[in-house]
């Protein structure tokens, strides 16, 4: 599993050594990328640990998509996410402003919100996939969900960010 996440954690770095002219236009952003994708795969992570809960306790193993467990622990940690981007923003503008190397506060709370929202949406229905799998073929949801989210985590996170920040150019 480690050796998988490894590749894929490569994999991760090569879409910003790909993207090195935003990297160059923007600095600010190596500030927002490691902090972005922290969030989510930490929120990822955590609601795999309470859907690993609640598969333990045989909470959430039956209608999975109209499970009051699942749906109030999806809810639970959007929020976190969602809350953290735009708190994210802000300090990332603050710092930007201080250096005298920011960008409009819009343009960075844009970027930030609308990569999070995407990184969260693939994130945690990847979650959903494997959490229930891996409980379905009787491995240990805790021990394999946390790895594989936390590397889906960085790959969607950068390409999220690197995709919101060419969609707000060709606007």
């Amino acid at each position: 599993m480690l050796f998988l996440t490894s590749f894929v954690g490569l994999f991760a770095g090569q879409i910003m050594n790909s993207n090195l002219d935003s990297l160059i236009s923007y600095p600010i952003l190596l500030l927002l990328i490691p902090a972005l994708i922290k969030i989510g795969g930490d929120t990822g992570s955590m609601l795999g640990a309470r859907l690993a809960s609640a598969f333990h306790m045989g909470l959430g193993t039956t209608r999975i998509h109209k499970n009051p467990v699942v749906r109030n622990s999806l809810i639970a940690a959007f929020i976190v996410g969602i809350v953290a981007s735009c708190f994210l923003s802000v300090v990332v503008w603050i710092v930007g402003m201080l250096i005298h190397n920011g960008i409009a506060f819009t343009s960075l709370f844009s970027i930030c919100v609308l990569a999070c929202l995407v990184e969260l949406i693939i994130v945690y229905a990847v979650t959903l996939v494997v959490a229930v799998a891996s409980h379905k073929f009787g491995l240990d949801p805790d021990d394999t969900v946390i790895p594989i989210i936390a590397t889906i985590g960085d790959v969607v996170g950068i390409s999220a960010i690197f995709g919101v920040i060419a969609l707000l150019e060709f606007v």
